[in-house]
């Protein structure tokens, strides 16, 4: 606990040091003052709410754009959950046909239960996503799991191209 006698020395000697100072000395010391209380001011309040109001307008655009993005996609999900169900055997030859058409001699296609498992050889990126997508809006199957490793001997500054397995299920019966 502070000794009331030693604050009100304290008090008592800055009183005197100040009396004893010249009316210059003294504006200096307050103009020292002021600078310290503007420069606190500064760092603690004023720097850090200009700061949030210049990255709030970057914020705002990321976040309508993710926004964008959500409506997308669930205008997606409305689009494929308006769709007719599909069997196995229709998803098995939806799936086929897009191995066929999008993954060329890259894609092989093996079948186990309700999982389909596509085995990928130096395939290009752009092939895989049009197959995904036709996989996803023809046959109704939806990606589990996914190795790709990227495919050895590509040039720089050139498209991707990958291998590995890819498994889809299948829609239930």
């Amino acid at each position: 606990m502070k000794n009331p006698t030693n604050s009100s020395a304290s008090s008592s000697r800055v009183t005197a040091a100040w009396a004893a100072l010249d009316a210059r000395e003294k504006r200096l010391v307050s103009g020292a003052g002021v600078v310290v209380v503007l420069a606190l001011l500064w760092w603690l309040a004023l720097a850090p709410a200009l700061s949030t109001l210049r990255a709030a307008g970057l914020q705002r655009q990321a976040l309508e754009m993710q926004a964008q993005q959500m409506q997308r996609l669930q205008a997606e999900a409305e689009t494929l959950k308006a769709l007719p169900k599909l069997g196995q055997s229709d998803a098995l030859r939806a799936l086929e046909t897009a191995v066929r058409q999008r993954l060329g001699n890259g894609g092989q296609l093996n079948v186990v239960g309700d999982r389909a498992n596509i085995t990928l050889k130096d395939v290009p990126a752009a092939a895989l996503a049009e197959y995904l997508a036709d996989a996803r809006a023809n046959a109704r199957a939806a990606p589990v799991e996914a190795r790709l490793s990227r495919a050895p001997g590509a040039a720089p500054g050139t498209p991707a191209r990958w291998n590995g397995t890819l498994s889809l299920s299948l829609p239930q019966p």
